[in-house]
């Protein structure tokens, strides 16, 4: 913050010297001090001097990623690299078709992820927003509206009810003044704020002297000093927090990275002995040569970057229809990887609408149920319904609703509330049995009131009663200050003991009480100073929201832990945390104070044991989420505040509520839940789940065909005949460089696609997270990519030579042997296509029908291979002949030789998990179970 002043005849503020108590621990008279202020505010020319020295009240706004560096980080991956290379290499060796075609490859995929992160990464310049345009200053001792923007150290200014808080402001004045501090501080009611200085070492939410800027004055007016603008603000500072938090990769880009590394490296050392088995063999070396970078075109998954890609568009499309509004691609399938979701209360858990849930009078309580600003509800005692209103409960809502400042209105249909939200609960409970709020008002005209001040806790109102003329005095306030003004007869422990009771709960306690004030027309101090009979007690908290509760239970079924950090009290967070299966007495809560003593080691433990964090600031959400990402964790953050901006943008996946959340919030997220429901969290995991599975089974599916192709040009190499050719040694190739192109991409692309739309597997929800590091090209990977790999090769070779040596001498004999080659490849796929639909269970566990995109693939590429050997342009480009239907025949019942087997190894796979006591489902690494 900026600093206080030198001392002189000209008083000045420095900006190299702290104060030694905190703005919040100074009086406003030693505040005033320091700045070289006064009451009158500063004169013109000492404002043009510190605005020269501090600049604007203006916070730098973030730049979003250029375009070109959007592009470049589509590019920068070893897969992309991959094909790049060998699309130069085709070109430089004359094969022109096939280094356009792999060019286009990359295009297409580059292409998608920028538009798609283009779109998302349109930045709004969120935290600049929350400064209000003006603002009431004094200057030269008058009032003037000027730019907030120029608000110094030292000016003072003037708020009252809807204004904007402009700066970091020390109270002078104040009368009534409430302040929503929900986005700095996650706070689920408005602050009640007052001049007396506070403790030094108060949190955030405590610092009753302050106002930060970009909160909300919600009641009340104020005469305050600025202590602090731009930067130096609490805003500045998550501000700055925002700027050193560190954009992770996901697991998937990583193992993406990993997985083309792997890739690279088998193709280089495949080309090496590919090149020295041909040489050996007799081949001329451009021979060689070529047959090596034709072994790379076919090793090369070149269809697979945009498979990923598609499936992840995919995923975004359905997630967005599932009320989940993906702003990076990369970070659908990260959910699925989510081992622990950390999530504000206020807003995410929690409705934000406070709900008086218990109503206590000397004659016994009562509870109230429904929720929010909602009028539908009953009042309960002991779990039963009551027939009839009981007097005493009428009379404290009575009270309640008079002594009241809010207003409830009927808009088409549902209810909105202006006010104190506290004030509020109360008029939603009156109405909730049957009192019309707007009857009783007129029934009771309020004569005079002394409202609500912070430093006295309570409000007063003096009401006719229309009926027979008597006077009612109301009091309303904080338990302890109202029962100071009961008469004798109150037992006030026992009362004392309830409002603990209630407070053990969560709820915040407001008492009633009544006295009689007959003749009187007016209010003054001595009459609220005694004579009061208490009506009872209100107990009000924010409530869980309801499908989050079941969202939470949904999260642990899936091995997901769950944490609250919120703003709000302890003893408010444990009691929502019970009710939401965060929370038990067994492992208490912590605060943002105990977090701060704590070292590194310390919070380790802390994190895993602890689940309800209170009273946090931002720095203790983001030290929080940091200590998980040691432990190994994918951490999903939610939140919808400012507060949790620096948590959001640091957490694996930032989750931010898009209708109350802060455009800070939204901007610092990589997904925005469209309906605020903490429920939609769990469909997303959900979703990210399938898209991971989906992904593998593409794997699955994609690799045994690259791999099988090297294997095909492989064995040619070193064990095929080497025929004669004018003197030259010629090498007989059982595929040709563009009919591996044609596999590769139009073939392997057109099939795998609708793998992308397969449904989630039965118990992708029942399983834990997969562990974070758990390898794509795991071990179930390797082993099924080898078997289906041997066996196509085997199918193509087999049938490849057959054919060759059966026509061995006429002219097509190469060409109808190649084309019968490729067409048991491309038999081969179509059957295990629909083995990798489940790759664990049978097809009559995913249904036949399930995923109909299957077979618009397969019809596709049917129609395709037909043009690929019938159209005499294809067979000029490829190199192709027309095969009998005999022929066709042969390949496909080839390729059908993968069902049984691939089917077999399914069984032994699936009988050794339930020898091992495992569920069978999708092959992954397990991260451990949370507690």
């Amino acid at each position: 913050m900026q600093q206080g002043p030198r001392t002189g005849k000209q008083p000045t503020i420095r900006d190299d010297a702290t104060p030694p108590e905190p703005w919040h621990a100074l009086t406003p008279e030693a505040v005033l001090e320091r700045l070289g202020s006064t009451a009158g505010g500063l004169t013109e020319e000492a404002a043009r001097e510190r605005l020269a020295r501090f600049g604007p009240n203006e916070l730098k706004r973030a730049r979003g990623d250029s375009a070109w560096k959007l592009l470049w980080r589509q590019i920068n991956s070893p897969l992309i690299w991959v094909l790049i290379a060998s699309a130069v290499l085709a070109i430089l060796l004359g094969k022109l078709t096939d280094g356009l075609v792999v060019a286009a490859v990359v295009v297409l995929n580059t292409l998608i992820g920028f538009v798609q992160e283009y779109r998302a990464g349109k930045a709004i310049e969120a935290l600049g927003h929350m400064v209000p345009e003006s603002t009431t200053v004094v200057r030269d001792g008058r009032p003037v509206a000027l730019p907030a923007s120029r608000l110094v150290p030292g000016d003072v200014v003037r708020l009252s009810s809807g204004d904007r808080v402009p700066a970091d402001l020390r109270l002078l004045q104040s009368r009534n003044l409430q302040v929503e501090e929900a986005a700095l501080t996650g706070e689920s009611v408005p602050s009640s704020k007052h001049v007396a200085a506070v403790a030094w070492d108060a949190e955030l939410g405590d610092r009753a002297s302050l106002a930060f800027g970009g909160t909300l004055v919600t009641a009340g007016t104020t005469t305050a000093v600025v202590v602090a603008t731009g930067s130096a603000t609490e805003l500045g500072r998550i501000s700055h927090m925002l700027e050193q938090t560190t954009d992770l990769s996901t697991p998937l880009t990583r193992e993406l990275a990993r997985l083309g590394r792997v890739i690279t490296l088998g193709i280089v050392v495949l080309s090496a002995v590919l090149l020295g088995v041909g040489l050996l063999r007799g081949y001329a070396f451009s021979d060689a040569v070529l047959v090596s970078i034709t072994l790379a075109v076919a090793a090369i998954p070149e269809g697979l970057p945009a498979i990923v890609t598609i499936a992840l568009a995919i995923g975004v499309q359905r997630m967005a229809s599932r009320r989940a509004v993906i702003r990076k691609l990369p970070a659908v399938e990260t959910l699925g990887s989510t081992t622990v979701i950390c999530t504000d209360k206020t807003g995410t858990l929690t409705r934000n609408e406070m709900t008086v849930r218990a109503l206590w009078t000397p004659q016994g309580t009562h509870e109230l149920t429904g929720v929010g600003h909602a009028t539908a509800g009953q009042l309960l005692r002991d779990g039963q319904p009551r027939d009839a209103l009981p007097e005493d409960v009428r009379a404290l809502l009575l009270a309640s609703v008079l002594c009241n400042e809010a207003a409830l209105q009927s808009h088409g249909g549902r209810w909105r509330m202006t006010g104190d939200p506290t004030e509020g609960a109360l008029l939603v409970a009156a109405e909730k049995v049957g009192l019309r709020v707007s009857d009783l008002r007129a029934r009771h005209p309020r004569l005079d009131a002394i409202p609500f001040e912070s430093e006295q806790q309570f409000m007063a109102t003096l009401h006719a009663d229309g009926a027979d003329g008597r006077r009612d005095l109301f009091l309303k306030g904080a338990p302890e200050v109202v029962l100071r003004r009961c008469t004798a007869e109150t037992d006030v422990d026992g009362v004392l003991a309830e409002v603990e009771r209630l407070a053990r709960q969560g709820m915040r306690v407001l008492a009633v009480a009544r006295k009689d004030a007959p003749g009187a027309t007016s209010l003054g101090t001595g009459d609220v100073e005694g004579g009061f009979t208490l009506l009872g007690l209100q107990g009000m908290i924010d409530p869980p929201r309801e499908e989050a509760v079941e969202a939470v239970r949904g999260c642990h079924a899936a091995g997901i832990r769950v944490k609250m950090m919120t703003g709000d009290h302890l003893a408010t967070a444990e009691a929502i945390g019970i009710q939401l299966g965060l929370h038990t007495p067994e492992r208490p809560g912590l605060t943002g104070a105990r977090l701060s003593e704590l070292d590194d080691a310390a919070l380790a433990t802390a994190v895993e044991d602890t689940n309800v964090f209170a009273r946090v600031a931002p720095e203790h959400k983001l030290r929080l989420v940091r200590a998980l990402q040691a432990q190994g964790h994918v951490v999903a953050m939610t939140g919808d505040g400012v507060n949790d901006a620096p948590a959001l943008k640091q957490a694996n996946i930032g989750v931010a509520m898009g209708i109350t959340g802060t455009a800070v919030s939204r901007e610092a997220s990589d997904l925005v839940l469209t309906d605020d429901h903490f429920a939609t969290i769990v469909s997303a995991v959900e979703e990210g789940r399938r898209v991971y599975d989906n992904l593998i089974k593409s794997l699955a599916f994609v690799l045994p065909t690259n791999l099988g192709l090297a294997l095909i040009l492989l064995l040619g190499v070193a064990f095929f005949p080497i025929q004669q050719v004018g003197g030259v040694h010629v090498p007989l190739m059982v595929m040709r460089p563009t009919q591996l192109l044609w596999i590769n991409l139009v073939a392997t692309i057109t099939l795998a696609l609708p793998l992308a739309f397969e449904a989630r597997e039965r118990h992708v929800m029942c399983r834990p997270p997969r562990a974070p590091d758990a390898p794509v090209l795991n071990r179930f990977v390797v082993m099924r990519t080898g078997l289906v790999a041997l066996l196509m090769a085997a199918g193509a070779i087999g049938l490849f030579l057959w054919d060759f040596n059966r026509q061995a001498g006429t002219r097509d004999a190469l060409a109808e042997a190649q084309t019968m080659a490729v067409n048991t490849v491309i038999s081969f796929q179509i059957f295990y296509l629909l083995l990798c639909r489940t790759l664990s269970g049978s097809m009559r566990e995913v249904g036949l029908f399930s995923n109909r995109t299957v077979f618009v693939g397969i019809a596709t590429l049917v129609l395709l291979q037909a043009a690929f050997m019938y159209v005499p342009f294809f067979q000029r480009l490829f190199g192709t002949a027309p095969l009998s239907p005999v022929d066709i025949a042969r390949s496909v019942l080839v390729g059908a030789g993968v069902l049984p087997i691939v089917g077999l190894e399914k069984w032994l796979r699936s009988r050794g998990g339930r020898r091992s006591g495992q569920r069978a489902s999708l092959p992954h690494g397990r991260a451990r179970l949370p507690a």
